[in-house]
């Protein structure tokens, strides 16, 4: 064991030293984990190890991961224009083959094994797998000089319906499923999905203790870029609405925020770059993040 693994052990061993209470709230409960493209190119070295962690004190882990960064440099090494609406990358056909080839064919892969090495027993999926995630087109919508003009966003889907009984069958088999966020159409089209989105509808189709978005942000922020360690549902909402709550946290707070509607107990986003940043969340008192809960 080299130094660096020798400090991470140790860090890891002052975590659960102070962690038993945290695991007892948690022990049988399920909770969905969004790893998303950036907070892997951030760090994530313990990323993998955490989540066997909680496999093996009865906590059940589901890993829904994104990739959009991944996806956006072998876009361009293949001449393919990256476009983007309201955050969302406008997906052709073409796209689409090179979304799916790297979100199920490199990211997911690269974390079940990832995760295996740990010690943990890891099974990859799309949507596609067992008709786990129903999809639907997305349609955008804009207002501009008094009329609303649809968007096509080509096969970029939200989920119409989530097949829990397949992560029920994981479940039961002791693996972890390692979601990649595409999902399937009515019309067997193929549909490239927010990571977010997938991982919040997932959590409310399997009544998740706790929807972790692991992002590269430290987590919401007030007027003076301060952390706030916990808001209500309502005043999210209330962020929101004034402004206090802008850009690419809109949507991930939006998803936390319907997550908690569907009877998540509550949802958290967290700077995932950090080193076990997934244990400092759910087993300390003051958390790693900020947790959104209702009310």
């Amino acid at each position: 064991m080299d130094e660096r693994e020798r400090l991470d052990a140790a860090a890891k061993a002052a975590i659960l030293s102070a962690a038993l209470p945290y695991m007892r709230r948690y022990s049988g409960h399920t909770v969905v984990v969004k790893y998303g493209g950036h907070a892997m190119e951030g760090g994530g070295d313990s990323f993998a190890s955490d989540i066997v962690l909680l496999k093996q004190v009865g906590i059940q882990p589901i890993v829904v991961h994104g990739g959009g960064p991944q996806i956006g440099r072998l876009l361009e090494r293949l001449g393919i224009e990256s476009r983007f609406v309201d955050g969302l990358r406008v997906t052709s056909r073409e796209t689409m083959e090179v979304v799916e080839m790297v979100l199920a064919g490199t990211i997911n892969k690269e974390l079940v094994a990832a995760i295996n090495a740990a010690g943990g027993r890891a099974i990859g999926l799309t949507g596609k797998d067992g008709g786990l995630i129903r999809a639907k087109k997305l349609i955008r919508r804009k207002e501009e000089e008094g009329r609303v003009r649809e968007i096509d966003l080509g096969f970029v889907g939200e989920p119409e319906e989530i097949d829990a009984r397949v992560l029920e069958a994981l479940k039961v088999s002791a693996f972890i499923p390692v979601v990649a966020p595409i999902g399937w159409g009515r019309e067997g089209d193929t549909y490239n999905i927010n990571a977010d989105t997938v991982a919040g509808a997932i959590a409310a189709a399997v009544g998740a203790k706790r929807l972790l978005l692991l992002t590269d942000v430290a987590g919401v922020l007030d007027g003076q870029k301060r952390l706030l360690p916990e808001i209500s549902a309502a005043a999210a909402r209330r962020m929101i609405a004034e402004g206090a709550i802008s850009g690419g946290m809109i949507p991930k707070v939006e998803t936390c925020l319907h997550a908690i509607d569907q009877g998540v107990e509550a949802a958290v986003i967290v700077d995932g770059r950090s080193p076990h940043a997934i244990l400092l969340e759910l087993f300390s008192k003051v958390g790693a993040g900020t947790l959104i809960r209702p009310g």
